[in-house]
């Protein structure tokens, strides 16, 4: 597992999972000679995107960021469609660090589409139930609201099989909320109406996770934007407030999807100064 460690704290990438996703749809109207510079495809177009939920301790909490895509909540076809050839092992991972699902107070869901909710709830007795169960979940009113009630185009990302087992933890907000000193979820809008980013200052250091409005260090550039975006202007406009904040801060940005990067901090000029890549397992190379 990697780990990142800056200003007291260690962010900690669990194994949640793998889907590989059409590349087109991953960077929308870039034509293909020129993101796949910066981003491998497969012989079918698609690419590699981790699901890993990202684990760190502040002020006596255990806090999870975003929840993979669990185990055995997919279907034959679906996990096809989706390019799905491994499935969750955050428990394992946790229990290398001597945590329990149950020892999780926080988590933190930029958004609840199904490749970032489908960790929050588990098989058990032959029904599903939270995979946390004394955690406190955060997420937009906006998102909680979509994802009970979803639209033609939503309803095919956001399934009550995601949302009825942990209806009685979730904790929602309107525009910002500060779940533990330091740690703040602010909501852009963009890649869904509800989705939010989330930053960490501690100790004169700034974190950055933008989520799926950058899900890889190859969406840098603000205009690279995702073909699965609801709203790509707003994504655009928020990538154009954040980015050069992050960048003139000297801030970490840190993914839940990349493949090979788990973390990176760019210059003002947006060359990539430092990193930590993601090291593959040999089934991989």
């Amino acid at each position: 597992m990697e780990e990142l460690k800056v200003g007291g704290l260690t962010l900690t990438w669990l194994n949640g999972g793998v889907t590989n996703m059409d590349g087109g749809a991953m960077f929308g109207v870039v034509p293909k000679p020129l993101w796949s510079k910066k981003y491998d495809s497969n012989e079918k177009n698609q690419v590699t995107l981790r699901t890993d939920p990202i684990f760190f301790q502040m002020d006596g909490k255990n806090i999870l960021i975003e929840a993979g895509i669990g185990n055995g909540r997919l279907t034959d076809k679906q996990i096809r469609n989706y390019g799905v050839h491994e499935e969750s092992k955050v428990e394992e991972g946790l229990a290398e660090l001597g945590i329990t699902p149950a020892d999780i107070d926080i988590v933190l869901m930029t958004h609840m589409h199904f490749d970032h909710a489908l960790g929050l709830t588990k098989w058990a007795g032959g029904k599903l139930v939270p995979a946390f169960p004394n955690a406190v979940i955060y997420t937009s009113e906006i998102e909680w609201d979509e994802m009970r009630n979803p639209n033609i185009r939503s309803k095919n990302t956001y399934w009550k099989e995601n949302w009825e087992a942990i209806e009685e933890q979730v904790q929602t907000y309107k525009e910002e909320i500060e779940p533990i000193k330091g740690v703040k979820m602010i909501h852009t809008g963009g890649h869904s109406n509800g989705h939010s980013i989330i930053t960490i200052e501690r100790n004169g250091e700034w974190l950055v996770h933008m989520a799926d409005l950058m899900p890889t260090h190859a969406h840098q550039n603000v205009l690279w934007v995702l073909a699965y975006d609801d709203y790509p202007m707003d994504s655009i406009a928020a990538k154009q407030k954040w980015l050069p904040e992050g960048m003139k801060r000297n801030a970490w940005f840190f993914f839940y999807h990349d493949a090979v990067y788990r973390a990176v901090k760019w210059n003002e000029h947006g060359e990539m100064i430092e990193a930590v890549k993601r090291e593959k397992a040999a089934v991989e190379n």
